[in-house]
């Protein structure tokens, strides 16, 4: 396996923390466990010298990790229906459905999104995202339903991923959670890391990154305690609305991870889904406004809340 470099430089206002709590939330990809053993293997040096896990870091210390990178694996075009929304030689903007990995990775080898766009686009994916993730320039969880952009070529992957770092870009979810919100619209600005209690999750952390949400009440279901948001996000967490819109006490109905279990509409998968997005054509600078039909489960549940079934 190849290994990679990656540098950190402890700032002022970090000092003093652990630093395998220090690392965990620098990378959300990787755990405290995982931190302590790439400290017990010597991969992880503070200034060139060897470290213990209840280190507290200290104002510009050099923190250098070594990662071995994962085996690639072999990805291969397979015939998956899926909806396209929009198809031009620059792009493909598709509605993924619910349930749907949008990338190969441990335990997900193969079904997933990528596998499904390769049959449609054959050779002529952007390769910046590595051999595991051609042409994707943003992400939605697997059970997170909705539209999403994909460049066929290395160019439209640069732009896009430019407009998406600049803020440029603006995609519009359709969530239904649990109670019935008071505010007509509100703007929910808390930091989210690695949760500490199970690093499996995401949570509202002091030591986390910046993460603003904004969302709106579409309607209230008084009758079934649930209201219908429509939500747009500044910043791109992992879980993002998810935590957020938990935390502040209206879990996403049907997520597992975040509302406790508690689904008394037996909804598989959560009702969260990636409704609109508008962005500049990345050759032509025209400005794009494309739309992802909500699931038929999505319809369906809001049919019964509006007739009260």
């Amino acid at each position: 396996m190849k290994s990679s470099l990656e540098i950190f430089v402890v700032k002022k206002e970090e000092v003093n923390n652990r630093i395998d709590s220090y690392l965990a939330n620098k990378k959300e990809e990787i755990s405290r466990v995982a931190v302590q053993r790439l400290i017990e293997e010597e991969k992880i040096l503070v200034n060139d010298k060897k470290t213990k896990a209840s280190y507290k870091v200290q104002e510009n210390d050099q923190i250098t990790i070594e990662e071995e990178k994962p085996k690639e694996i072999e990805l291969k075009a397979q015939d998956i229906p899926i909806e396209v929304i929009y198809e031009d030689k620059d792009i493909i903007v598709v509605n993924k459905p619910k349930g749907m990995v949008v990338h190969p990775a441990n335990g997900n080898p193969d079904r997933t999104l990528v596998n499904a766009i390769m049959a449609i686009c054959k050779d002529t994916l952007s390769g910046i995202g590595g051999e595991i993730r051609p042409g994707i320039v943003h992400r939605i969880d697997k059970d997170t339903s909705g539209i999403l952009i994909v460049a066929k070529n290395d160019k439209a992957h640069i732009n896009l991923s430019e407009q998406i770092k600049n803020h440029e870009t603006q995609k519009t979810y359709i969530a239904l959670v649990r109670g019935i919100v008071k505010e007509n619209e509100a703007t929910i600005n808390m930091p989210i890391g690695r949760s500490t209690k199970d690093r499996k999750k995401m949570a509202v952390t002091k030591n986390g990154k910046e993460a603003i949400t904004h969302f709106k009440v579409i309607e209230r279901f008084l009758k079934h305690n649930c209201s219908l948001l429509e939500v747009k996000i500044e910043t791109g967490r992992t879980h993002q609305i998810r935590v957020h819109l938990s935390e502040i006490g209206y879990p996403i109905i049907g997520d597992t991870t975040y509302s406790n279990g508690k689904n008394e509409w037996g909804v598989k998968g959560q009702c969260l889904h990636a409704k609109s997005l508008k962005f500049r054509h990345p050759s032509t600078e025209k400005e794009m406004f494309l739309e992802a039909e909500l699931p038929e489960y999505f319809k369906k549940l809001l049919e019964n809340l509006e007739t009260g079934i």
